[in-house]
């Protein structure tokens, strides 16, 4: 019964980021000015337009699909991806402490955000099972 209750928590929180990307994705395909008002940065040109549409909506879009797929084929693939996924965001804002100093109240949040979702991923991935392949005899 626990694995049972692991999987389909599993399968809720790989949804559950699919969605979060989604938002994304749907908010620069629709005005990637948008997006990066959150930032407070202006977008100054169509190519910058372009830029932002093709990492968060491209990007972001294929992040959405590959949930999807994992979600319905590979749970246990699609923890580890999220791992990966938002550990390297957290990686990411910790390199920019160090680097260039303290984030804002928005870089702040998000590190909390996703280091709760890395460790959220990483405990479920921990927690389900590998499947080992069926022996068949001939």
């Amino acid at each position: 019964m626990k694995m049972k209750t692991v999987r389909a928590f599993s399968k809720v929180f790989i949804v559950c980021s699919a969605l979060a990307f989604c938002s994304v994705s749907l908010t620069a395909f629709y005005d990637p000015q948008l997006v990066m008002n959150t930032v407070q940065i202006k977008l100054p040109n169509n190519d910058a337009y372009s830029s932002i549409r093709g990492i968060y909506c491209g990007a972001g879009g294929s992040i959405v699909l590959m949930l999807i797929y994992l979600v319905i084929c590979h749970v246990r693939l699609g923890l580890g991806f999220l791992c990966a996924l938002w550990g390297f965001h957290t990686i990411s804002r910790l390199i920019t402490i160090a680097a260039q100093g303290p984030l804002g109240q928005f870089g702040r949040n998000w590190l909390l955000i996703e280091s709760f979702l890395f460790l959220i991923s990483l405990i479920l991935f921990f927690a389900t099972k590998r499947r080992t392949p069926n022996k068949q005899t001939i």
